[in-house]
Order: structure tokens, then C-alpha cells, then sequence
């Protein structure tokens, strides 16, 4: 057999897109599509699946996509992924589904993500993904409530609707989506495909209500006790932003990551003046931490007009926790590394306004617990680099609203929900997945514990 490498992702040019909010990644076309299609073995025992959090049958798609057969491939995803233009471009394929490939032992593996989002965006395209008007799914009577609409409130809010239970998102901001519409930059996530992926969820029925704050325009127990709702799913995400804890954090021009991405991406910051929401934007910005969330605020200011943006990161390259993919673009656009350093005080003036972050340098120890080496403080290497925009973007965690007002619901030391492995909390009925429970994680794995818990408050309800 020829071996036929993998083939390459159509990208804007880095000098091009610096300076725009299109997306970056084009997608194949149909040839291309079905081409790297053809490069798949169709194992008899295909270990992509067991890759997958939600267990798509790769193998039976791809094989569909080879044959150019497209109608075929998104019905194939769709039985498990009810996101697949979503996932098709921001899952980290590469630590899941596509580690596992065959292929990639020897040399490249099948571009699953890839193909995952050709299948979908030409569904979309071309209408092969409409619910069927006809297909009138018969109603149970049972209602279930699903607070937060990021993707593991999306995926739970899927499976059960389609077993006939009526269901209720309620969503905290004015549009739904959760993480994927505030915390992913256009360039990387569109959002009319977000929301041409919730417009689904509509069609079959879901009902969705914005502006709905948990904890306060209703209790986990009101919902339950006075709206009528049989069982609610709590899939919140981790919305509540870390800071370092230095001298400075209070300085005018420090972000957290959150609200950063939040004012740009939904509350569209980057048409000011033609939308109300304005955003500070430095000549010099540093962004600190070293993940996914860090990559896309330093490529959001930079596209925003700032001339030098900086990743502040404590350890090396090799221990940076983006993807490989997300670095590479960062590095394209112009974005400058900073690494080995570790940030101990913002350095502001008499005005409160950032003028410096000051660093001390680090160099890498002994392993830690989790196997990545320490980073260790060297002596008197303290020094300030000039900035006057700092974006905190070192993780969150769980929004301490909902277990503040609902006493009988257990969470563990660091405020996330307690839930074992169905999704099932402490309160008979009340059901939690995602990164309320496991932390900050990966959209498909929010997914599929979304789409556990579904199964088990079918379960739970039905008997």
C-alpha cells in the first residue's frame, strides 16, 4: 500500500489574520476530505473510539466520508456528538482519539478532528443535519431543568429531549453557549456555529431562558420544590477567575482571562464604538500562564491592536499545556515567549495604571507530583518587564453561587460538586457534570459526562 501522509489544514496567512477575528483554520474541501479519508485502515478493533469521550464510531464515518458520502457520516456522528462543528475544532484530538490511531505509531494519524469538522460544516452547508419536522418525538411527561449551557449542559440537555423528557436550559448570560460562546475567540470557535449547534437543540424542543441566574432568579430547591422539575442536571463549568495573590492585582489595566475574552467575544468589545463594551488594550501586554485560555487572550490583544504581547510562563516550552497547535499559531502571529519566568508583584504609577510586571527567573528542578519538573526561583534575578497591560490567564474555578444557596448539595475543599461517576450529587434528583465537578477539562469530556447523566437521571426518573 502507498503510504499517503497526512494532509495539511488550508490556514490564513499569520500576516494576515494578526489583524483579523476570521477564522484562522479553512477546513478541507470535499476532495481533500475524502483523500485523507482513504488513509484510515478501518481496524477490526479500532482503538480511536476508545480515544473518544463520547465513543463517536470513527472508523464507520470516516469510512463514509471515503466513499463521499456525507449524509451517512453526520448521521454516524450524530448518534453520540450532538457538537461535532464544535469539536471538530477545539478538542485536543491529538491527546484523544487520535493517539490512539494506528498510524500515528510509525508516522502521522488520521486527521479525525478534521474530518469531524469537514462532515459537520458540510452538513450545515448543504441541510443534511435538520430535525426531521415528521419525526415527532412522544413526550413522557417528566420535566428536567439544565443549568448552564456550555457543552456538558448542551450534551445532557440533548440525550434527554430525544427520550421525550421536556426540557429547560437556564443560562446565567444573554446568550447561550456557555464557554464556547464567551471564552473561545471567533478566529477559533465561529459563533453562528454555536449557535447553529443550539438552534438544534431548539428544534427538538429544548426550551432555553437567558438572563437566568441560579442561586438567585431561582434555587436548585425552588426549581425542584415550586417550578415543577423532576430532576436538574448542574453543568456550571469553572467561571470563577484565579489570581496570583501579588502586589498590584487592584491596578487599572489587569484582566483577568475571563472577563477579558468575555467583553471581546460576547459582548463584542472588538467593534467599539458600534458596540457599548469597551476594552483596554495596552501597547505592551502580558498574559500570564501558560494553557489554551492563554494563548487566545495574547492572540485576542494582538488582533486588538497591541505591538507587543508576551507569554509569561514559570516553566520551559516543553511544559507548556496548550496544544501544540494553539502554540504554533501564537508563535505565527508574532506572539513573544517569555518563559522561565515567574511573575511576583504589577508594577504600577501614581495614576493606578500598569506600568511593568516584575518576574523573578526560574529554572526547571525535580519532577512533581504530576511528573512535570518544579520550577525553582533563581537568587536575586528579580527584573521588571515593561508592560502596561497584564491578562491573568492561570485557571478557574467553580462559581461558589449555587452550593452557597443549596446547603444539602456536598462539594469537596475546592468548591466543586461532589458527584460519582453518573453525575449523581448528595440530593436525590439533582445530577452535576463537567468542570463543576472535575475542574477546568475538555469540551468533549464536559460532553460526556453530560451525556452520562442524562442516562442516569433517565434511569433515575423512569423507575
Amino acid at each position: 500500500m502507498l503510504k499517503v501522509n497526512r494532509h495539511a489544514m488550508p490556514e490564513q496567512p499569520a500576516e494576515v489574520r494578526r489583524h483579523n477575528f476570521e477564522e484562522v483554520a479553512l477546513g478541507y474541501d470535499e476532495a481533500t476530505a475524502i483523500e485523507e479519508a482513504k488513509r484510515c485502515l478501518n481496524c477490526p478493533k479500532p482503538r480511536c473510539v476508545e480515544g473518544c469521550p463520547v465513543n463517536i464510531y470513527i472508523p464507520k464515518f470516516i469510512h463514509a466520508v471515503s466513499e463521499g458520502d456525507f449524509a451517512s457520516a453526520i448521521k454516524i456522528i450524530k448518534e453520540k456528538s450532538s457538537l461535532p462543528a464544535v469539536c471538530g475544532r477545539v478538542c485536543p484530538q491529538e491527546k484523544q482519539c487520535e493517539s490512539r490511531c494506528v498510524l500515528g505509531i510509525k508516522g502521522e494519524p488520521v486527521a479525525i478532528g478534521r474530518l469531524e469538522r469537514f462532515v459537520a460544516d458540510y452538513a450545515r452547508e448543504h441541510g443534511l443535519d435538520k430535525i426531521d419536522a415528521d419525526a415527532k418525538i412522544e413526550k413522557n411527561g417528566k420535566k428536567v431543568a439544565i443549568v448552564g449551557s456550555g457543552p456538558s449542559g448542551l450534551a445532557c440537555a440533548g440525550v434527554l429531549a430525544q427520550k421525550g423528557y421536556d426540557v429547560t436550559i437556564f443560562e446565567i448570560l444573554h446568550a447561550a453557549g456557555g464557554v464556547l460562546m464567551y471564552g473561545i475567540p471567533q478566529f477559533r470557535l465561529p459563533k453562528e456555529i454555536v449557535q447553529h449547534e443550539i438552534e438544534g437543540l431548539k428544534q427538538m424542543g429544548v426550551h432555553v431562558m437567558t438572563n437566568a441566574v441560579i442561586g438567585r432568579t431561582f434555587t436548585i430547591d425552588e426549581l425542584m420544590k415550586e417550578e415543577g422539575f423532576d430532576a436538574v442536571y448542574i453543568g456550571t463549568g469553572a467561571g470563577l477567575p484565579h489570581f496570583m495573590h501579588i502586589e498590584g492585582e487592584e491596578l487599572n489595566g489587569v484582566y483577568a482571562a475571563n472577563e477579558f475574552l468575555t467583553r471581546v467575544n460576547l459582548m463584542k468589545a472588538y467593534t467599539f464604538p458600534k458596540a457599548a463594551t469597551p476594552v483596554y488594550i495596552g501597547k505592551k501586554v502580558a498574559v500570564v500562564g501558560g494553557g489554551n485560555v492563554a494563548m487566545d487572550a495574547a492572540r485576542t490583544a494582538m488582533r486588538l491592536g497591541a505591538e507587543h504581547v508576551y507569554i509569561v510562563y514559570r516553566r520551559g516550552e516543553d511544559e507548556l499545556p496548550a496544544r501544540k497547535e494553539e502554540v504554533g499559531h501564537a508563535k505565527e502571529e508574532g506572539i513573544e515567549f517569555y518563559l522561565l519566568n515567574n511573575p511576583v508583584r504589577v508594577v504600577g504609577n501614581d495614576k493606578g495604571w500598569v506600568t511593568g510586571l516584575e518576574c523573578v527567573k526560574m529554572e526547571l528542578g525535580e519532577p512533581d507530583a504530576s511528573g512535570r519538573r518544579s520550577p525553582v526561583a533563581v537568587k536575586d534575578s528579580n527584573h521588571i518587564l515593561e508592560v502596561d497591560e497584564v491578562v491573568m490567564a492561570i485557571g478557574q474555578g467553580p462559581n461558589p453561587l449555587i452550593h452557597q444557596t443549596t446547603p444539602d448539595l456536598e462539594v469537596n475543599k475546592r468548591g466543586n460538586i461532589v458527584a460519582d461517576e453518573n453525575g449523581a450529587t448528595s440530593m436525590p434528583g439533582v445530577y452535576a457534570g463537567g468542570d463543576i465537578v472535575t475542574g477546568a477539562a475538555t469540551v468533549i469530556s464536559a460532553m460526556g459526562a453530560g451525556k452520562k447523566a442524562a442516562a442516569a437521571i433517565d434511569e433515575y426518573l423512569m423507575k
